[in-house]
């Protein structure tokens, strides 16, 4: 079936979206709608894993291929603990730059024939054309979303800490943390490197260290100057950076936490941060954004129909909501972590990292620290145990079988 789509906000989802559905069905007729000017974007580098590019090169190899040449990688991370670092092995990871990642697939996108429209702002469901399909693909504070809230169901709650999403001009080799002590309490970075010339570092702290800090009432460029003096070890001599290709500086904020408990209302539908918004220290928003691409456009392989669009949707949100379940739980874990960081910060810095690997867990809160990492390590070396029982149990016990049956030959 022939199908009309309309996607509002050229994020990678819609982006992504339009891709897809173009490559299962040349006729559909796609078109992205972007306020802002081509070319544009915010944000610095995000971050994505293994696993997402092998399902971006089963979905589109020709695009997963030019994400892949235009990231960078790296393997574990370190941590900054006032005047103390330690390193830590870890999965390895794959960042790109917001704008390449946008640029990459708009390109793919075009070169398949999706109309992209750029500069045309769509506020209401009523400034759209007519289409069978309308994905609302325009972020955490989606004005289509806003409009049918009540239908939606749509629920914003903000988290207790403050953050600011900036660049700098030094280029990281690993995930790094740096964790500066003030006189009004912890202030800390998460920061990777995500080009030859670029690193994000998303600047994070209670509310109350950040108004004693006076960043409630500095400007933006006092403020940048004064978050360089506070991790000075961490940048060694490079400038932090602030947002200014769109409408205005970086601000801080609390961070939204999105949920609807219907993700569709007639032909309109969510897609990605309009849907769902995950807490960036787990650096999963990307990843589920195009991950709803892939489920919205496996959905509407099924739509024989306009009569089968609603079940088609229907489909779509059972299963992404479904596939959500365990990384939202990981993210609230892994916020409440952080904004219960001064409960971790009398561990050595290496105790302190590992219980930051561990912070996705629901039983870290209930657990002392201290006997938390203790046990883990306990856990951690049993594992080893069996899996040195599982893989070399049976070949010593054939070599002593062996060696044994030699004995009693030669008795």
């Amino acid at each position: 079936m022939r199908v009309k789509i309309d996607c509002v906000g050229g994020g990678p989802a819609s982006l992504y979206l339009a891709v897809l559905a173009k490559l299962q069905d040349p006729a559909h007729e796609v078109t992205v709608h972007e306020r802002h000017a081509a070319g544009t974007t915010y944000g610095w580098g995000v971050t994505y894993w293994p696993d997402l590019l092998r399902d971006l090169l089963a979905h589109d190899p020709e695009s997963a291929r030019l994400i892949e040449e235009q990231s960078v990688s790296w393997q574990g991370g370190f941590a900054y603990v006032g005047d103390r670092t330690t390193a830590h092995d870890g999965d390895p990871g794959h960042a790109i730059g917001r704008h390449r990642l946008r640029t990459v697939l708009a390109d793919r996108a075009r070169s398949l024939g999706v109309r992209l429209e750029f500069g045309k702002e769509i506020g209401s469901s009523a400034e759209l054309p007519d289409a069978d399909l309308v994905v609302a693909g325009d972020g955490a504070h989606s004005r289509l979303r806003t409009e049918h809230a009540a239908q939606f169901g749509t629920r914003v709650t903000t988290g207790a800490n403050r953050f600011i999403w900036l660049g700098t001009s030094r280029v990281l080799s690993a995930f790094t943390f740096a964790f500066a002590e003030t006189e009004h309490g912890w202030i800390w970075c998460y920061a990777y490197g995500f080009s030859p010339e670029r690193s994000t570092c998303v600047v994070e702290c209670s509310a109350t260290t950040w108004a004693a800090l006076g960043f409630d009432r500095l400007d933006h460029d006092a403020s940048l100057r004064l978050l360089e003096k506070l991790f000075a070890d961490l940048l060694e001599g490079h400038e932090l950076l602030g947002r200014t290709d769109i409408e205005s500086h970086a601000q801080w904020q609390a961070f939204p936490t999105v949920t609807n408990t219907a993700w569709s209302h007639g032909n309109l539908t969510l897609i990605g941060d309009a849907a769902h918004t995950t807490h960036y220290s787990i650096g999963a928003g990307t990843t589920l954004a195009l991950r709803d691409a892939m489920g919205l456009a496996r959905a509407l392989r099924s739509a024989t129909a306009p009569s089968r669009l609603p079940a088609v949707l229907a489909a779509y949100e059972r299963d992404r909501k479904q596939a959500l379940l365990s990384v939202q739980s990981a993210a609230r874990h892994s916020a409440q972590w952080y904004e219960n960081l001064p409960r971790y910060m009398g561990l050595e810095p290496h105790q302190m990292f590992a219980l930051l690997g561990q912070r996705h867990s629901p039983l870290l809160p209930y657990v002392p620290p201290q006997l938390y990492f203790h046990l883990d390590q306990a856990v951690g070396r049993l594992q080893a145990l069996r899996w040195l029982k599982q893989r070399l149990g049976p070949r010593l016990a054939r070599t002593l079988q062996s060696r044994q049956g030699a004995a009693d030959k030669g008795a």
